[in-house]
C-alpha cells in the first residue's frame, strides 16, 4: 500500500508542473504570410503549362490581355512566336509583337489579302485625298487671280472718275458753242461768201 501511495504522489508531484506553466499562443497572422502567387502570363495560361520566370512571352502578353495572344496564336501560333521573339533583341520585341497582333487581326478579318487589303484601302484613300487637295489648291489660285483682276479693274475706273485739270476746249465745241460764233463774226461771213461764190459765177 506504502509503494502504491508513493508512486501516486510522484505521479501528481510530476504532473503539476506540465499544468501550472502557460500554453503557447497560436501564431498569429503576421508570422505566417501567405506566399505571393504570380499570376501566369496570358500565354501560358492558354497554353496550359507553368510560366517560368524568365518566359520570354509574359512581358509582352500580359494576363490581363487574353485576346492578344489569341489572335497571334491562332495565326502564327505559339512555337513561331517564340522563336520569333528569340531571334530578336529586346528593343525590337514590343513591336514585333504589335505588327503580329495586328498582321493576325487584319488576316481574320480579310483571309484572303490580309494586311494587304488594308494597305491597299489605305492607298486609295490617300490618292483620293490628294486629288481634292490638288483641285482644292487650283480653285484657291483661280480665286486669288479673279481677285487681282478685280482690283486692277478698280484701280483703273477710279483713275477714270479723277477729273483732268485744264483740259483743252475741243474743236467742236469751240464751233457749237454761241460764244464762239458771237466772238468771229467774220469767220461766219467768209464761210458763207465762199459758199455762195459758185452760184453767181
Amino acid at each position: 500500500m506504502e509503494g502504491i501511495e508513493t508512486a501516486t504522489n510522484s505521479s501528481a508531484g510530476s504532473s503539476s508542473p506540465s499544468s501550472s506553466s502557460p500554453s503557447p499562443s497560436p501564431p498569429t497572422p503576421s508570422q505566417n504570410n501567405p506566399p505571393v502567387v504570380i499570376s501566369p502570363c496570358a500565354a501560358c495560361k492558354i497554353l496550359r503549362r507553368r510560366c517560368a520566370e524568365k518566359c520570354v512571352l509574359a512581358p509582352y502578353f500580359p494576363p490581363t490581355e487574353p485576346t492578344k495572344f489569341t489572335i497571334a496564336h491562332r495565326v502564327f501560333g505559339a512555337s513561331n512566336i517564340i522563336k520569333f521573339l528569340q531571334e530578336l533583341p529586346e528593343s525590337q520585341r514590343a513591336d514585333a509583337v504589335s505588327s503580329m497582333v495586328y498582321e493576325a487581326s487584319a488576316r481574320i478579318r480579310d483571309p484572303v489579302y490580309g494586311c494587304a487589303g488594308a494597305i491597299c484601302q489605305l492607298q486609295k484613300q490617300v490618292s483620293e485625298l490628294q486629288a481634292q487637295l490638288a483641285k482644292t489648291q487650283a480653285e484657291l489660285v483661280n480665286v486669288q487671280c479673279q481677285q487681282t483682276n478685280l482690283v486692277a479693274l478698280l484701280c483703273v475706273e477710279m483713275a477714270k472718275s479723277e477729273p483732268q485739270p485744264n483740259s483743252p476746249q475741243s474743236v467742236d465745241n469751240f464751233i457749237t458753242s454761241p460764244e464762239s460764233s458771237q466772238g468771229n463774226p467774220c469767220f461766219l461771213d467768209e464761210n458763207l461768201g465762199a459758199l455762195w461764190e459758185p452760184l453767181w459765177t
